[in-house]
C-alpha cells in the first residue's frame, strides 16, 4: 500500500515529496496518521548542513520529528491504546535492553532509532509506526497541535525538572529565547519560580519572553574592541547583577542556569552568574569547543550536567502540564502551513521570519490532506 506522501531531505538545500510504503506496525506497535508536525532547529540544520555532529545525512531521509496524530492501526499486542485516539508521539524508539535503557535513561541508548535523524526517517508524512508506549493519549480540550509541541516541552521538562531537580521558589535564568529556552522559562514557572530571567540579544525575543513567562529580562551590552570572550562574559555577568539585583548567595542568588543557546559567551556568562553551589543545564548545542573558567566550577562547587533530548517521565510530565493548564503552548505557535507549502515553512524557520516579515518562535505543519 502506498498512499503515504512523505517530505524528504535529498542532499542539503534539496528537498522532494514522495510517496513511501504505507508502514506496517508490529505486535507492539501502533500505525499513526501524523496531523501535525512542529519543525525544530535540528530540522533546518540538516537541510542546510547535511549533518549535526556525527550524524550524518547520507541517503535520503524523511524530515520531521515533533508530531501528534490519530491511532490508524494498532498491533495484536496493544492494549494502551486504540484505533481514532488522538495521541502526542515520542520520536525515539530504543532497544531496552542495553544498559542505559535498563538504568532508565533510555535517551542515550547508542541503537537509538530516532525520527528524522540519519538514518532514520522523520515524522512528515502521513503515516508513521511507533511503540505503543511511546504515544500519549491526549485529553480532549488538547489539541493535536499542542500534541505535537510536547516533543519540544517534553525538553524543557527533562532539563529543569528532570536534570536540576528544580524546587518551588527557587530562581532560574534562561540564556537564549527560543522555543526550548522558552519552554524552559514555562516548565520553572508552572513548577513555582520565584524569579525567571530571560537573557538574549534580540528585544523582540526578550518582550515575548517577558510577556509568556519571564519575570526579568536582560539583553547583554555588545563587546568592547580587543576584548577577550571570557574577560566579556564576566563584565557581561557583573554587568547583569547590578542591573538586577542577583547575589552570588541566598535567595538573591541565581539558583539554576539553563543555557539554551549554545553560544560561547552564554555558556561563560552563565558560570559567572550561577550561585555558589548552583547548578548549570546545558541543553542548548553550539560550538563544542568553548572556553570556560574551570576554577569558577571548582571554587563554586558547580553541578554542570549536558541534556540530551528526554526521559522516563518526561512526556508524562509534559503532558500533564499541557492538560492541567499550567504550560499554555498556543502562544508559541506563530505559523501554520499546509503539508504541499513544507518548503516554505522551513524557508520561513531558517529566516526566522515569514514573508510578510512576522518572526518565527514555532512554525506548525499539517499533515498530508
Amino acid at each position: 500500500m502506498t498512499d503515504n506522501p512523505s517530505f524528504v531531505l535529498q542532499a542539503i538545500d534539496t528537498t522532494t515529496y514522495e510517496e513511501r510504503v504505507v508502514p506496517e506496525p508490529g505486535l507492539n506497535e501502533v500505525l499513526i496518521e501524523v496531523k501535525k508536525t512542529g519543525i525544530c532547529g535540528s530540522d533546518v540544520h540538516y537541510l542546510a548542513h547535511g549533518r549535526i555532529g556525527d550524524f550524518i545525512l547520507k541517503s535520503p531521509m524523511v524530515l520531521g520529528h515533533e508530531s501528534a496524530g490519530i491511532v490508524s492501526k494498532v498491533g495484536t499486542n496493544v492494549k494502551s491504546v486504540k484505533a481514532g485516539d488522538r495521541v502526542a508521539m515520542e520520536p525515539g524508539a530504543t532497544c531496552r535492553q542495553c544498559e542505559s535503557c535498563k538504568k532508565g535513561k533510555y535517551n542515550l541508548c547508542p541503537d537509538v532509532r530516532f525520527a528524522a535523524t540519519p538514518p532514520y526517517d522523520g515524522t512528515l508524512a502521513r503515516y508513521y509506526v511507533l511503540p505503543a508506549d511511546l504515544t500519549y493519549p491526549l485529553a480532549e480540550h488538547v489539541s493535536l497541535e499542542d500534541g505535537a509541541m510536547l516533543e519540544p516541552l517534553a525538553v524543557g521538562v527533562h532539563s529543569v525538572s528532570t536534570l536540576a531537580q528544580f524546587k518551588t521558589g527557587q530562581t532560574v535564568a534562561v540564556f537564549g529565547c527560543g522555543p526550548v529556552g522558552l519552554l524552559c522559562m514555562a516548565v520553572a514557572k508552572a513548577l513555582g519560580a520565584s524569579r525567571i530571567v530571560a537573557i538574549d540579544i534580540a528585544q523582540p525575543r526578550l518582550d515575548f519572553a517577558k510577556q509568556y513567562a519571564a519575570t526579568d529580562t536582560w539583553n547583554p551590552p555588545a563587546p568592547s574592541e580587543g576584548e577577550t570572550k571570557i574577560a566579556y562574559s564576566r563584565r557581561n555577568a557583573q554587568l547583569l547583577k547590578e542591573a538586577l539585583g542577583i547575589e552570588d548567595r541566598g535567595p538573591k542568588g541565581i539558583d539554576l542556569i539553563i543555557d539554551a543557546s549554545g553560544a560561547e559567551t552564554s555558556v561563560q556568562t552563565g558560570f559567572y552568574l550561577v550561585k555558589i553551589g548552583g547548578t548549570f543545564i546545558q541543553v542548548g548545542m553550539g560550538n563544542p569547543e568553548v572556553t570556560i573558567d574551570l576554577g569558577m566550577l571548582m571554587t563554586k562547587e558547580l553541578v554542570y550536567k549536558g541534556s540530551f533530548r528526554y526521559g522516563p517521565g518526561d512526556y508524562e510530565l509534559a503532558n500533564s502540564l499541557v492538560t492541567h493548564g499550567k504550560v499554555d503552548l498556543k502562544p508559541l505557535v506563530t505559523h501554520r502551513y499546509k503539508f504541499t507549502d513544507a518548503i516554505a515553512a522551513f524557508k520561513a524557520t531558517r529566516a526566522g521570519k515569514s514573508e510578510d516579515g512576522k518572526g518565527v518562535i514555532k512554525v506548525i505543519i499539517d499533515g498530508p490532506e
